[in-house]
This record gives C-alpha cells, sequence and structure tokens, in this order.
C-alpha cells in the first residue's frame, strides 16, 4: 500500500472514530435528560439564560444533534449561539445560529471554513407511551426534519465565535 493511501484511510479512520464518539455521547446525554426528567419549561429557561450570555458575552455552546441519513440518524456537533427564545401560542421557538463543526461526510470543520446557519428550534415535551405514559424534552429544529434531538452543553462554552455567527 502507498503511503498516500495509508494515510488517506488513516484520516477516514479517525473521522469514523470522532463519529463514534460523538454517537456515545449524544446517546448519554439523552439517557441522562429522560432519567432527570427535564421538562420543556425548564429547558426554556436554559435557553433564555444562553440567550443573556449570549448577548452580554457573546458566548457560544457546544451543541450535539442528529441528522437523518435515509434510515440512519448521525450525530453531529456544531456550535450554537442563542439569539432569542420565543414563547407563544404554547409553543417554545429558539432563534440561533448554528454553526456545525462535524459531520461523518465532511469530518472535521474549522470555524470558518463554512458559513453559520440561521436555525429556528422548537423546544417540546414528547409522550413515551413505550415508556409506562412518561414525557422527554425534545429541541428540534423546526426547518426540514433532518436535525433533531439538539442537546446543548452548558458547561462547554465558548466566546470566540461571534465573528463566525455572522
Amino acid at each position: 500500500m502507498d503511503e498516500k493511501n495509508l494515510v488517506s484511510d488513516y484520516r477516514r479512520w479517525l473521522t469514523f472514530q470522532q463519529q463514534a464518539q460523538l454517537d456515545r455521547e449524544h446517546r448519554g446525554g439523552r439517557q441522562r435528560l429522560e432519567e432527570s426528567k427535564v421538562s420543556a419549561t425548564r429547558m426554556t429557561e436554559a435557553y433564555r439564560s444562553m440567550a443573556e450570555k449570549g448577548a452580554s458575552e457573546g458566548a457560544s455552546y457546544r451543541t450535539l444533534f442528529l441528522r437523518d441519513h435515509d434510515d440512519t440518524a448521525l450525530a453531529c456537533e456544531g456550535w450554537l449561539f442563542v439569539r432569542r427564545v420565543l414563547a407563544e401560542g404554547g409553543s417554545t421557538r429558539v432563534r440561533a445560529t448554528l454553526l456545525t463543526t462535524f459531520t461523518l461526510e465532511a469530518g472535521r470543520i474549522e470555524p470558518g471554513n463554512r458559513p453559520a446557519e440561521k436555525v429556528t428550534l422548537e423546544i417540546f415535551d414528547q409522550l413515551q407511551v413505550d415508556r409506562g405514559m412518561s414525557s422527554v424534552v425534545r429541541v428540534d429544529r423546526t426547518e426540514g426534519n433532518r436535525d433533531t434531538r439538539f442537546i446543548t452543553l452548558l458547561d462547554t462554552v465558548r466566546g470566540d465565535l461571534r465573528r463566525h455567527m455572522a
């Protein structure tokens, strides 16, 4: 095997390793949300706090989400700058800017290499019939149906991404 193919295969393997790590991390985060029984109201409060810190400090939060690929959903990673939270008519929407930093197709994406996307997320309680009529909070993207189950980590914050969020 020549050196170029070997290095290419190694980089591809690293990308798949990163994908597996993000899938495990997303699954673990989702399980912790289910076990803690966080409600949509409490999640809305967290996003309001993110919006306040975003406005005052330029804070962006690490977020993991699932992107549907036909019959498979793969975890992606990005940074979310929350601009505002709107609660109207029993629905809570979050206006934010998403800077994607990892997908399986592209691998690691350095901030600034791709434009950030303006997104609208919806926070809601989903009823789970298979678990004894319990509910679990979900945060899904409203435009299109490919990006779902956003998990935004309050303890992983960056203040240096504002220039990429335009």
